[in-house]
């Protein structure tokens, strides 16, 4: 017989019921009244750290803030970045396998680098470095060996991605990663401080203007065979430096097997004696001094100029006089000195040490040599360095002589900073204002009537000097070597930018009419420089403005006599 337990149905009260239904309700209330609470607290909290707490924050922003300051252009545009890069490192006591299996390997990877240094490398002492800054697919192919005596590190890279442009504007690092050369060498502080790494450096450098330099520069050395070159764009009213091109250049990413020598910035540590491109510098003190007075005055160039025991001579004699204008125009050193000679070594050192040429030339950069200042300062070197022989300076030197006569007289020194729109330098005046006035008529006939046709770019109003110098050697001046120099200036209605192209010991060949004359060489350059870069200044060809010459048209010699 069995027997079935059951159990008896509950049975709640309509009470009870209403009872277990408050104190459920009340549960409820309790959590959300917690929650409301909590949500209360957390957004007093948030509130507080908005407005009342100044601690600084430790993660967040800072955790982007580079190893190094980038370094742009006045536009924004990258040139220096530092970046997480892949190493290669070998540590020989670990290797497993055969070095000279490894060896014949990584010469397939890496076929750039001879065999018997990785040879070296694998049965060395110590752990050494495969490659730095490897690509990824070279760290795969080394990786896919198999080799457990290879590591890979990550190591902060500078980077320079536009490979070669303004190398020697930017500079380069050394194996410690500090600032060598450049802007990396200059403000090589600014650049790690924790302070203002998270800021890039901007240059005054316009990439695109850079690019047009260069290209434009090195062409010309490629086709005249020539050593190397100089060029620098500057604002005539900042002092900013829009380019600057050194050649022959290098690339500062790979700095492994490159030359030494092309690491050197010819704009601002070479030194030069510019020859002609010094003589609208004379004329425009003796303008000042009251030493020329009239543009109508002749001066006797039939024959050479004889003076303790030397003889100066014009390179292209026609065997007349030559008034103010003719002079620049034909490039007379007859005259040059002559004018020179009544200035006076007094005014002339003036003037020349008023343009800083007895010291290094302003600029931020490190690299900057001292000129050749004569030793002996007597009368005939008064007259030569009036004609740019017997004291050399470099090109960046006189680039801001001619910001100074063509801007209305204030000299600046240059600055490789973008200003934006900070005020730039006061300045000092250094020649008058209506001397820098008439010498922006007498560079716009240079170009228009005399030696610098070549370098006229229609509607931009180019002006500007050329100049042909001999270089100085043992014994002597080389007359086989010559510097060809085009200094000059657009627009010359109200100029904005000076350009100066230096071609070094240019040959005479076809592609130059077999001349090595500036006029040939170099002003041709800063004609094409000109009629690409000017629009990207801010400067357009417009052939409605002009220079008002017509005051001293009158006094040109043609067609055997003076109109």
């Amino acid at each position: 017989m069995n027997t079935v337990v059951v159990r008896p149905t509950r049975i709640r009260t309509a009470g009870v019921r209403q009872q277990l239904l408050l104190t459920a309700q009340q549960r409820l209330m309790i959590l959300m009244l917690l929650f409301m609470a909590a949500i209360f607290f957390v957004s007093l909290r948030l509130l507080y750290f908005a407005v009342f707490d100044t601690t600084p924050q430790r993660g967040g922003a800072s955790a982007f803030v580079p190893a190094r300051a980038d370094i742009v252009d006045r536009n924004g545009v990258p040139l220096a970045r530092t970046i997480d890069g892949y190493s290669i490192r070998v540590v020989p006591s670990k290797l497993l396998n055969d070095r000279e299996y490894l060896a014949d390997e990584l010469a397939k990877i890496f076929p750039d680098t001879p065999r018997a240094e990785f040879l070296a490398k694998l049965t060395g002492p110590r752990a050494t470095y495969i490659r730095r800054r490897a690509l990824p697919d070279q760290v795969a192919a080394v990786n896919a060996i198999g080799e457990i005596g290879f590591d890979f590190p990550r190591e902060k890279e500078r980077l320079y991605p536009q490979l070669s442009l303004a190398a020697h504007t930017l500079g380069f690092l050394n194996a410690e990663g500090q600032g060598v050369t450049g802007m990396e060498g200059a403000f090589n502080d600014r650049l790690t401080d924790a302070a203002t790494r998270g800021q890039p450096l901007a240059l005054s450098v316009d990439a695109r203007v850079q690019g047009v330099l260069e290209s434009e520069l090195g062409s010309a050395v490629t086709n005249l065979e020539a050593l190397g070159g100089a060029g620098i764009i500057l604002d005539v009213h900042t002092g900013e430096v829009l380019a600057m091109a050194s050649l022959p250049t290098f690339n500062p990413n790979k700095l492994t097997g490159s030359d030494p020598a092309t690491r050197r910035n010819a704009v601002t540590y070479n030194l030069y004696e510019l020859g002609s491109t010094f003589k609208p510098l004379t004329v425009a003190a003796a303008i000042d001094a009251g030493t020329v007075t009239s543009m109508a005055r002749r001066y006797d160039a039939t024959k050479p100029l004889a003076i303790a025991g030397f003889r100066i001579r014009d390179s292209h004699p026609a065997g007349r006089w030559y008034n103010v204008p003719e002079t620049l125009i034909h490039s007379s050193n007859i005259v040059t000195a002559q004018i020179a000679d009544e200035l006076g070594r007094e005014k002339m050192e003036v003037m020349f040490r008023s343009l800083d040429f007895d010291k290094r030339p302003g600029i931020e950069l490190k690299e900057r040599a001292f000129p050749l200042w004569p030793r002996d300062w007597g009368r005939v070197t008064t007259m030569t360095t009036g004609y740019g022989h017997g004291i050399a300076v470099t090109p960046l030197h006189l680039a801001s002589a001619y910001a100074a006569l063509v801007n209305g007289g204030i000299y600046r020194p240059a600055t490789m900073l973008k200003l934006g729109d900070q005020a730039p330098p006061q300045g000092r005046r250094v020649f008058k204002a209506s001397t820098s006035a008439r010498m922006r008529q007498l560079l716009r006939l240079i170009v228009s009537d005399g030696t610098g046709k070549q370098a006229e770019a229609p509607g931009f109003r180019v002006g500007g000097k050329t100049g042909s110098a001999e270089k100085p050697g043992i014994g002597g001046y080389n007359r086989t070597a010559v510097v060809a120099t085009f200094a000059a200036a657009f627009p010359m209605d109200n100029p904005r930018y000076v350009i100066i192209a230096m071609i070094d010991q240019p040959k005479g060949n076809a592609y130059s009419s077999g001349q090595r004359t500036a006029g040939w060489t170099a002003a041709p350059v800063v004609r094409k420089v000109v009629m690409r870069a000017g629009p990207m200044l801010g400067v357009f060809p417009d052939e409605s403005r002009d220079v008002d010459v017509s005051e001293l048209t009158p006094l040109l010699w043609k067609n055997g006599e003076a109109e």
